[in-house]
C-alpha cells in the first residue's frame, strides 16, 4: 500500500510537471537596474508601478526610483540585489555589468550580494561619499544622517581625501567631524528592525524560486550563471554556475549543475540540508517531481508530507517550504 501511495503521489507531480509552459525564453533577460519586487505604493519618475512592472520596468541612467508607503527590490548585476524601504529614493547612475553605481537621494536601503567578481565595480553614493562593495555580503545605507552598516562582508567608503574600510559589524556616520572612522554597532538591534525581517523574507523567497528554476532551467535553457525568471514567484531569481551560492542571510542560490552533480537528477527535488529542522524531505516550491521511495524516508511523517508547499500569494499544496539554509 505504501509503494502505491508514493507512486501515485509521483504521477500527481509529475503531471503537474507536465503543465508547465516552456521557460527558455525567459532566461538571462534581466538587465542591472529591473525591477523585481513591489509592495505599496511606488514610482519610477512619475510613472507609478504596480505588480504589472515586476520583470518589464527598468531604472535608466538619471532615473529615479520613489517609494511612497511601499518598498521595492531592484536587480543589480547577477546575485546583488537591491532593496528600497519605504519612503525612500534611488537614482541609477550607471547600470553597467562591470559599472554598477546607485545613489540614495533619500531613506534607507539595502544592498545584499551573493556573488560578486572582480571585474564588477559596485558603488552606491550618498552625497559626495562612494562606497564600493567588494565582498559578498548585506550593506546597509541611510540618509539623515548618511551611514554606512556592513552585516557582512567588506566596502571601501571615499569621502574627499579619505578612505575607510569597513569590515562586517561595523558602520560609518558618513556626517561625524574630524576623520571618518569605522565603529562597532549592535547588529542584533538592528536585524530587528522590520526592514530587515522583509529583505530577509525576501532572500528566502528567492532561494526558493532558485531551487526551483535550476531545477526547471537544467533541462529547458539554461545557459549558465545569471537571472532566471521564474513565474511561481513572479520575478527573477538567480542562478549561479556552479555548487551553491550563500546569500548573507543563509539562504541557498542552486546551480543545476549542483543538483545533477549531487544524484537527484533533472526534475527530482530531493534535497538534504536544514531548514529549522533537522530532517531529510522534498523541498519544492513548487513541485515538478518528486522522486518516489518504495517506503517513506527517515523524516517524513507517516501520514504524508510534513508542510505545504507555498508561494507568495498561492496555495499549499503538500510539501515542505524553504531554502537550503545555512
Amino acid at each position: 500500500m505504501k509503494l502505491s501511495w508514493w507512486k501515485a503521489l509521483g504521477g500527481f507531480f509529475l503531471a503537474t510537471l507536465l503543465s508547465i509552459p516552456a521557460l527558455a525564453a525567459d532566461t538571462n533577460t534581466a538587465l542591472p537596474g529591473t525591477l523585481n519586487f513591489i509592495e505599496g505604493q511606488a514610482s519610477i519618475q512619475t510613472q507609478p508601478l504596480t505588480t504589472k512592472s515586476v520583470g518589464t520596468a527598468e531604472l535608466q541612467p538619471g532615473q529615479t526610483l520613489t517609494t511612497q508607503n511601499g518598498r521595492a527590490e531592484v536587480l543589480l548585476t547577477p546575485g546583488v540585489f537591491l532593496r528600497l524601504d519605504r519612503n525612500s529614493a534611488v537614482k541609477m547612475i550607471s547600470p553597467s555589468l562591470t559599472n554598477t553605481e546607485i545613489q540614495l537621494d533619500r531613506g534607507n536601503a539595502y544592498v545584499e550580494v551573493a556573488e560578486i567578481h572582480k571585474q564588477n565595480n559596485l558603488v552606491v553614493k550618498q552625497d559626495d561619499a562612494t562606497t564600493q562593495l567588494v565582498k559578498t555580503g548585506l550593506y546597509g545605507f541611510s540618509s539623515e544622517p548618511d551611514n554606512v552598516q556592513v552585516f557582512k562582508g567588506e566596502a571601501h567608503v571615499t569621502d574627499g581625501d579619505q578612505t575607510v574600510k569597513v569590515k562586517g559589524g561595523r558602520e560609518l556616520n558618513l556626517n561625524a567631524s574630524g576623520k571618518l572612522k569605522a565603529e562597532k554597532f549592535d547588529k542584533d538591534q538592528a536585524e530587528n528592525g522590520d526592514f530587515y525581517a522583509w529583505s530577509k523574507l525576501r532572500s528566502e523567497y528567492l532561494s526558493e524560486a532558485s531551487a526551483n528554476a535550476a531545477q526547471v532551467y537544467v533541462t529547458n535553457g539554461w545557459t549558465g550563471p545569471g537571472w532566471y525568471w521564474d513565474p511561481w514567484y513572479s520575478g527573477f531569481t538567480f542562478v549561479p554556475g556552479t555548487g551553491i551560492a550563500y546569500s548573507p542571510f543563509g539562504w541557498g542560490f542552486y546551480s543545476p549543475a549542483y543538483l545533477y552533480g549531487a544524484g537527484f537528477g533533472y526534475g527530482v527535488p530531493v534535497y538534504r540540508g536544514i531548514y529549522h529542522r533537522p530532517w531529510v524531505g522534498v523541498h519544492r516550491p513548487p513541485v515538478v517531481g518528486v522522486h518516489v521511495f518504495p517506503h517513506p524516508p527517515a523524516g517524513f511523517r507517516s501520514g504524508g508530507f510534513h508542510g505545504g508547499i507555498a508561494r507568495p500569494g498561492g496555495p499549499h499544496i503538500g510539501a515542505h517550504v524553504g531554502g537550503f539554509h545555512r
